[in-house]
């Protein structure tokens, strides 16, 4: 019996990063990452993937000025909020957490489009 609860825990314990790792893997990706500059103006990213126009996901993504910041990709039929001053001190605000997921400004999430790779 006692044996029994042993390997179900286990079983439960080593399921946990297997479905973590899953939501990094889709594929579109739901995530991506941006680099910021100090004032919140997005600076250019440089992202490496894989060498296929269908499989879209990212491997890493490296800022050579600014922080880079993890940011959601906008949904099907969504669109990221318009640029300018003010999204500029919000993005700077949010992003202290090293994340943009789940952030808004002026009641839309933060987001980017997917990239056209």
């Amino acid at each position: 019996m006692f044996r029994s609860i042993l390997i179900a825990a286990a079983l439960a314990a080593s399921s946990g990063p297997v479905l973590a790792a899953a939501g990094m893997a889709a594929n579109p990706p739901r995530q991506t990452s941006i680099c910021l500059d100090v004032s919140g103006q997005t600076l250019p990213v440089v992202c490496r993937g894989p060498a296929s126009r269908l499989d879209q996901r990212e491997d890493i993504c490296q800022c050579f000025e600014g922080r880079r910041v993890d940011v959601a990709v906008c949904a099907k039929g969504q669109k990221p909020p318009p640029d300018g001053l003010a999204l500029d001190k919000v993005r700077r605000l949010a992003a202290k957490d090293g994340s943009l997921i789940g952030d808004s400004f002026e009641g839309r999430p933060i987001c980017v489009e997917p990239s056209q790779r």
